[in-house]
């Protein structure tokens, strides 16, 4: 990817400031001092519970501007009151339906659970547009319900350019280097895209980097058990993450039962999605999840995610010409077989062969 000369200048204010960031091989490696996820960034939302409309609560402003970072309440400003007015509770309602709450309006412990997890930096709606929980149709198969969703306008990388390319800011290990591979290898497996990684930042088409605080994109970092990273929609190719958070390094499929240190793997799958151009889904089991806890590792695909991956980019193509399955066809089959249940199954088999002229009655 050629870049102009401001991307150039935004590039290298970027690469004086990558930080060092804590990586840990193993789960045994992790230090026994290392603090619990006990307490986060928004920790302190705990006091609002049971709030509701029509109260004034000291500090419900933070809760409104963090609901403006994640793009529940437009143009927050910096003069935002500690009211619970109509724009909390409509953004409440709104943030309870994409995370499958209870919608009450109301800052139940349910949601506030939800609301101080670790999550990814990236709004769930941008400029009013986008929606986690739209319950649309998959355009691949009827009967299959698609909750993914795309950055507006639908930005994806040109049909030119399918194999991209990626650096790191910082002198990371082998070992690291190849979380990230593993990662790119999930999108790579069910797309038409590949990625290879370079050395120069210049000419890469990804760039990848740790950094603390405000480092000068707009999105600035809040610490540890906060924002753990974001990624900028295609092609600006940015993918920054929170040096302030312990990160492990593995690929056993362990969980880091009861530690502070987050899954590297899991995290860069979800990042990658939005270099690609997804935005969030509401599918709590799904890759593009906004959330995910300490202890946690989740790497593997969901359905909704490789609906949503190959709307954009189509299936890949293998070897032999032919293309790999779609989520939706498999996602499609199951629902149906559940919907009808076991004793209806030989009906419906009977039908469709007769559908298809196999069978005459």
């Amino acid at each position: 990817m050629k870049l102009d000369l401001l991307s150039i200048a935004v590039l290298m204010s970027l690469s004086f400031s990558p930080v060092s960031a804590s990586f840990f091989p193993s789960i045994t490696s992790i230090p026994r001092s290392l603090p619990k996820a006990t307490a986060g960034a928004w920790d302190v939302f705990h006091n609002f519970t049971g709030c509701h409309s029509g109260q004034k609560v000291n500090g419900l402003s933070k809760l409104k501007k963090y609901f403006g970072r994640f793009g529940y309440i437009p143009d927050v400003g910096a003069n935002c009151t500690d009211d619970f007015d109509n724009a909390l509770e409509a953004a409440l309602r709104t943030y309870q339906k994409n995370f499958n709450l209870s919608v009450t309006g109301q800052l139940d412990d349910q949601t506030l659970q939800q609301i101080m997890r670790p999550r990814c930096g990236n709004a769930d709606i941008v400029n009013g547009t986008t929606s986690m929980n739209s319950g649309k149709m998959s355009s691949a198969r009827l009967h299959t319900t698609a909750h993914y969703s795309f950055f507006p306008g639908t930005p994806r990388w040109p049909d030119g350019e399918r194999d991209l390319t990626y650096a790191f800011f910082d002198n990371l290990t082998d070992d690291v280097k190849s979380v990230f591979s593993r990662a790119f290898n999930r999108w790579a497996a069910v797309t038409p895209l590949t990625f290879t990684l370079v050395d120069s930042l210049v000419s890469a088409d990804i760039r990848i980097g740790f950094f603390e605080g405000d480092h000068g994109d707009g999105q600035p970092f809040d610490g540890a058990l906060g924002t753990l990273a974001h990624a900028f929609a295609p092609p600006a190719g940015r993918f920054h993450l929170d040096a302030a958070e312990n990160w492990l390094v593995t690929d056993n499929g362990s969980t880091l039962a009861q530690s502070s240190a987050f899954d590297l793997e899991s995290v860069a799958v979800h990042e990658i999605g939005h270099l690609l151009g997804l935005g969030h889904s509401s599918v709590k089991g799904s890759i593009m999840y906004p959330t995910i806890s300490s202890g946690v590792r989740k790497v593997e695909l969901a359905n909704d995610d490789i609906r949503g991956i190959q709307e954009l980019y189509g299936r890949k193509i293998n070897s032999n010409g032919t293309t790999t399955a779609s989520a939706g066809e498999t996602d499609a089959s199951e629902n149906s077989a559940a919907h009808y249940g076991g004793g209806s199954r030989w009906f419906l088999g009977v039908l469709l062969a007769v559908g298809f002229g196999l069978l005459d009655l």
